[in-house]
């Protein structure tokens, strides 16, 4: 596409600061008298330095700007207006403040200020952002509402102008956006020249998950070959191949396992589970994954009147079923930084102790922090937890720290618990898609009810219960992924570019940007042109600020080649960082 003549959306340069603060002093000083004139021509902001502008412009003319101000500021424009008591939502919802929307006299009249207001709502979304405020001039509300913001109840006023303070939900304004301006904005972007670091539309469907280098490989499966090519690193799948007695019995005769339809309800996968763990037969229930086992069960327990706690960040589908499709009422335990990203069971315990919540879902070892919290605290709080909550423990990486730390056994006597943890990752068993969960027998029996015939096909059959059969080979391979992650955050951590190299204990690592520096979706976009796929954490969590990758392990070759990836691509962003104003101006991070 030319871009000669496009409307440019991008992060503001260095370049660009003088003109935004010149034309702040005529809008906001000279034209509505919200503020004193200034000698020098100029209105500066005093959270310059900490938020971010987003600029529309054509061609070498700038065109309007967008102030957005996020929660890991620790401080808001309203702060200067109401008190927190005054404005709980600040507080209570940790929100991205959205701002200062301004544009040239000359361009009022054409689309910049939505596709500013749009361009801010995907950065905030890329942010991992849930809420939004803004201050709307009174005298443009009815734009504001047309985007689906709603008034709060509070006016403000500074100078000669008056605000109204508005907020509303990310998920439910991407929802406005799609539904009422739709068709208008795909027109649009056609005449786009798109440079924020996000997507221009979200998916309208599903959750977001990695997996991304199939888009190298080629999803029509034409071009098979290209997976050497690749690095895949932004999904979880086992860096090994599965135990050879599994390839073996897939090899012996191929054709047969895919013409033949499997075991009705994987009776003899039962089996081999209840064997290998000591579980009772009749408190397992196998999927197609641990996917199909959190639709079939949070679908059959929740409703959009239930009350459900979970762990932020953490796996992006629980929220995703909980608030998209179900539309439970959901709160997250935030899990800090300065903690090392480690559950407080203390913490824990008091956020559960009240029985507000229908449900807790607490994913041990946690992705993506790779935290795990030991078996006797977790299983102390749940004990000390009120009889209406049930508890979901999710142990899909457990094999990597000790498969005895497993609640697996009180899961089968206490019905508050489910266990429920994946074939797929730690038996090299993705494509195949095996899961199975622990409850109580009479919650087992009712999901069981539930599920329809052949839940599990035979090929994955056939390679989970040899698996179960080759514990040795597994726990060799578990013990040396462990070695390969220290050796790649040794790599890693080796570069000039990353603030912290954060290891844990599963098969994934995360790398951590300076503030200030490249995105996360800079340096993971960057990579791929390198064949390298990393996972962007951004939108999983406000708490990762837009600057954290997540880096699945692989074998010796591959973590080489992701290390080789990082060190070209802090370098590039580096160099296009430190280049003259003019030329960054122009600069792209498509």
């Amino acid at each position: 596409m030319d871009h000669t003549h496009a409307v440019q959306l991008r992060t503001a340069t260095p370049g660009d600061f003088d003109w935004i603060h010149e034309l702040r002093h005529r809008v906001y000083a000279e034209e509505l008298g919200q503020h004193p004139a200034h000698p020098s021509g100029r209105l500066s902001d005093g959270l310059d330095g900490d938020n971010v502008y987003l600029v529309a412009a054509r061609g070498e003319t700038r065109i309007g700007f967008v102030s957005l101000t996020p929660p890991w500021v620790g401080r808001y424009a309203l702060d200067k207006y109401l008190t927190r008591e005054e404005l709980p939502v600040l507080s209570e919802k940790e929100p991205f403040e959205i701002r200062v929307l301004t544009v040239e006299e000359r361009w009022r009249s054409t689309t910049a200020a939505p596709l500013l207001m749009y361009a801010a709502l995907r950065w905030v979304a890329a942010r991992g952002g849930r809420d939004v405020v803004a201050m709307g001039r009174t005298e443009l509300l009815d734009m504001y509402l047309a985007a689906g913001l709603r008034p709060v109840g509070r006016t403000v006023r500074s100078g000669a102008v008056s605000f109204e303070v508005l907020s509303g939900s990310v998920a439910e304004l991407a929802r406005t956006v799609r539904e009422r301006h739709g068709r208008t904005l795909e027109r649009l972007r056609a005449g786009l020249d798109w440079r924020v670091d996000t997507e221009f539309a979200p998916r309208a469907d599903g959750c977001e998950h990695g997996g991304a280098f199939f888009s190298a490989i080629g999803t029509d499966f034409r071009t098979l070959e290209r997976r050497h090519e690749v690095v895949a690193a932004d999904v979880l799948d086992a860096w090994f191949p599965p135990s050879p007695r599994v390839r073996a019995v897939l090899a012996e005769d191929p054709g047969w396992s895919a013409r033949t339809s499997p075991p009705t309800g994987a009776e003899g996968l039962v089996a081999e589970i209840a064997a290998a763990r000591g579980l009772p037969v009749d408190s397992l229930v196998v999927g197609a994954g641990s996917s199909d086992l959190i639709f079939r069960a949070f679908g059959r327990w929740l409703t959009p009147g239930s009350r459900v706690l979970l762990l932020d960040p953490g796996y992006g589908e629980y929220a995703h079923v909980t608030e998209r499709v179900i539309g439970c009422r959901v709160d997250r335990l935030r899990l800090r930084p300065e903690d090392g990203w480690r559950l407080d069971p203390a913490r824990l315990a008091a956020a559960t102790a009240d029985g507000r919540y229908d449900l807790v879902v607490v994913v041990n070892p946690n992705n993506p922090t790779g935290r795990h919290t030991p078996a006797d605290a977790l299983r102390s709080v749940i004990e000390a937890s009120p009889a209406r909550t049930r508890w979901w423990i999710d142990e899909a990486y457990l094999g990597y720290v000790d498969p005895t730390e497993s609640l697996a056994g009180l899961a089968s006597a206490d019905p508050r618990v489910v266990v429920c943890t994946s074939l797929s990752k730690m038996y090299a068993l993705s494509g195949m898609r095996a899961a199975y969960l622990v409850a109580d027998p009479a919650t087992a029996g009712e999901l069981r009810r539930w599920t329809p015939p052949w839940p599990v096909s035979l090929p994955a059959q056939l390679a989970a219960v040899t698996a179960l059969r080759d514990p040795g080979y597994y726990a060799e391979r578990w013990a040396r992924t462990a070695e390969l992650r220290r050796g790649l955050a040794t790599g890693l951590a080796e570069l000039d570019g990353f603030e912290a190299v954060d290891e844990g204990v599963a098969n994934y690592l995360g790398v951590v940007l300076p503030r200030g520096g490249p995105s996360a979706a800079e340096l993971v976009r960057a990579c791929r042109g390198h064949g390298v796929y990393l996972r962007d954490l951004s939108p999983m969590s406000p708490s990762y600020e837009g600057r954290t990758v997540r880096v699945a392990v692989r074998d010796t070759a591959e973590n080489a080649r992701i290390v080789a990836a990082c060190r070209s691509a802090l370098e590039a962003l580096r160099a296009r960082d430190t280049a003259p104003a003019s030329a960054a101006a122009d600069r792209s991070s498509r």
